[in-house]
């Protein structure tokens, strides 16, 4: 018997990296997943990995999450697919780095809207079908960024963003505690996913720079936040609301 036994969870991001892996374990503990990406067969592989695993899956793509009213649809598709929604993983995110002065405006707009707008819409459009099942939970994908400054690489927008996402996330949580809505937020290190092994490449300078901030000296594993999600998603957390939890092999800490 999983943790998430009939729970119907909506996931963003997963075509790939941490959102696969997510849908995965959602499905193992029982949850019925929704899944929605831009990339249409990226997302068809994340299905077939789930359901050839023994899970429920459904998957919604392509979807513009920057389009509020692509996510208004996304939010009905998934309720229908399974009845109900009783949880949101805000995992998706579209972001861009760089240093000041040199990073543009149309980089943060970019960057704010693909880390900070996203979420906000999901969890906008879900808020009342949350409500209308008697309650649920909203996990909300942070990054260290949002706590601690950073060198490499230059991330003025990401850490505003994120930084953003964190103060939402308290503020939902006090808005929906009423209803029985809880929110939390997962704010992660570096992690080794395709997209940051496609970005950083052959660099170990970078490499190097970025895990040296880690008490631990290396990159996180997509299922080592991947577990905690999945666990303030579920009954056990049933007394943890507002916070934000480090995923960050200690960098915050020093």
């Amino acid at each position: 018997m999983g943790t998430l036994d009939g729970k119907v969870v909506l996931i963003t991001g997963t075509g790939g990296g941490l959102g696969r892996v997510a849908a995965l374990a959602f499905a193992r503990e029982g949850a019925r997943v929704v899944g929605a990406d831009l990339q249409i067969d990226a997302n068809d592989e994340t299905v077939d990995l789930v359901r050839r695993a023994g899970g429920e899956m459904t998957g919604l793509a392509p979807v513009d999450l920057t389009d509020p009213e692509q996510v208004r649809q996304l939010v009905e598709d998934a309720v229908a697919a399974y009845g109900g929604l009783d949880v949101v993983y805000n995992n998706a995110a579209a972001l861009r780095f760089g240093p000041m002065p040199g990073f543009s405006v149309e980089d943060w707009r970019a960057t704010i809207i693909g880390e900070l707008d996203i979420p906000f819409y999901v969890s906008k459009f879900a808020w009342p079908h949350l409500v209308r099942r008697g309650g649920g939970v909203i996990v909300n994908a942070a990054s260290m960024a949002g706590m601690i400054a950073g060198e490499v690489p230059p991330m003025v927008a990401h850490a505003a963003a994120n930084a953003g996402i964190i103060g939402m996330t308290r503020q939902l949580a006090l808005e929906g505690a009423p209803d029985g809505i809880r929110v939390v937020a997962v704010s992660p290190g570096p992690i080794l996913t395709p997209a940051s092994e496609r970005d950083l490449g052959d660099n170990q300078a970078a490499r190097d720079a970025i895990t040296g901030k880690t008490m631990v000296r290396r990159f996180a594993r997509p299922e080592e936040v991947a577990e905690l999600v999945v666990f303030l998603a579920s009954d056990r957390a049933a007394y943890i609301t507002g916070a934000n939890y480090p995923v960050d092999g200690g960098a915050t800490a020093w």
